[in-house]
């Protein structure tokens, strides 16, 4: 398949705006809504309350229920710590290749959704065309999280939402929920002479990390299985720990931070409870001499899962505009990484995750690139869901 020119052009100016989330978006959002504009789109932005960026929503087509909502997330990971052989915020084409920051992850899909806006024809239209463009997608769905008042708001009731995080143009039914948390551990400081006089705080965040590696091997044993993914258990991570000033000082603070990414059958709830217990039986032995020591555990972020039904007829439909004809309902494709499919489906819209790239492949990796033919199959299916919505007296 060959990608249009129009979306390579597109995607070559997205990728020239550095929407790290660290920066602002909106010079990318004026570009897109001047193109949607332009195309007839009826738009609005929905503002951070607080910094220099913006959602977009954009909508065509008849009034009503109905109609398929694409929806992509303008922001990219940093480039920082990376090397990059090639310049990360200018598309470079080599090898059937578009490389550059966001090519796969994901602007390819938006420059694929902003193209179709310019070949829409309104008028054509039986259902309508809608579009949702989010920011901070890449520290934790945080943009479409302040951006679902308005939305709700919006009352758009499509029959179809496609999130076109990257999939190799397969469609995904499910990924899992994920909760980021905080433990902050408080010991007993002294000179490192006397440390069994007081309370290490290093300590209590190295019996913490054992009990998270036991809940995760609970987890993995014993706990709930979805064959679907490639790690078919819900996964307990220990990312950063810090703690303590000078050697010869018993530290009095440790910082551990930790994730959860889980099976809608393994509750954030359940988890927070299990935690506490582990942090209650860790202090507890000192806190007859030390009433002071203690484990506080916050839950920092947030996002949902997805899980729509295989045999959903949203799930076909899907199947049939990404030419995936091959997907059954006893062939599920779920992917690892988190999307921000699962807020769109809490607005009752049926919600799949497709679009050009592999995550694995080339995500959040340097020299980050899209295949030209990738491209060229999110194209067709745009194509296809243009002829899906067309007035069938168009032939179209």
């Amino acid at each position: 398949m060959t990608a249009y020119t129009a979306t390579t052009d597109i995607l070559e100016r997205l990728i020239a705006f550095p929407t790290v989330s660290a920066e602002s978006n909106l010079a990318l959002v004026d570009y897109s809504e001047g193109l949607l504009n332009a195309a007839g789109f009826t738009t609005q932005r929905i503002p951070d309350p607080v910094q220099a960026k913006s959602g977009l929503v954009a909508r065509i087509g008849p009034v009503g229920a109905g109609g398929v909502l694409l929806s992509a997330h303008s922001d990219v990971v940093p480039v920082c710590g990376q090397a990059w052989a090639r310049p990360p915020f200018q598309m470079t084409r080599a090898d059937g290749r578009l490389y550059g920051r966001g090519s796969t992850d994901m602007k390819g899909f938006l420059a694929s959704m902003l193209s179709l806006a310019q070949r829409v024809d309104a008028a054509a239209l039986a259902a309508p065309l809608m579009m949702v463009i989010s920011y901070d997608e890449e520290i934790g769905c945080q943009g479409i999280r302040k951006m679902m008042p308005a939305l709700e708001r919006l009352n758009w009731a499509p029959d179809l939402c496609i999130v076109g995080e990257p999939t190799m143009m397969r469609p995904a039914t499910g990924h899992k929920g994920k909760a980021a948390l905080r433990a902050t551990c408080h010991g007993v400081a002294g000179h490192s002479a006397l440390a069994p006089s007081y309370v290490n705080a290093l300590h209590l965040a190295a019996d913490f990390i054992t009990a998270l590696r036991d809940i995760q091997a609970d987890y993995q044993a014993s706990g709930h299985r979805d064959a679907a993914y490639d790690v078919p258990y819900s996964t307990v991570h220990a990312g950063t720990v810090q703690g303590g000033t000078a050697l010869n000082i018993v530290a009095d603070s440790a910082v551990i931070t930790f994730e959860l990414r889980h099976l809608p059958e393994d509750t954030l709830e359940q988890f927070q409870t299990r935690l506490a217990c582990a942090a209650d039986r860790i202090c507890a032995p000192y806190r007859a001499r030390h009433s002071e020591v203690r484990i506080e555990i916050e839950t920092t972020n947030t996002y949902p899962g997805l899980e729509i039904a295989p045999d959903h007829p949203a799930v076909q439909r899907a199947a049939r505009l990404a030419g995936a004809d091959d997907l059954t309902a006893d062939d599920p494709a779920k992917v690892a990484f988190g999307t921000e499919a699962g807020f769109l489906a809490a607005l009752d819209i049926p919600t799949i995750v497709c679009g050009p790239g592999s995550m694995a492949g080339q995500g959040h990796k340097a020299d980050e690139y899209l295949d030209l033919a990738q491209l060229g199959l999110c194209d067709a299916m745009m194509d296809r869901l243009h002829a899906d919505l067309a007035c069938p007296s168009t032939g179209r």
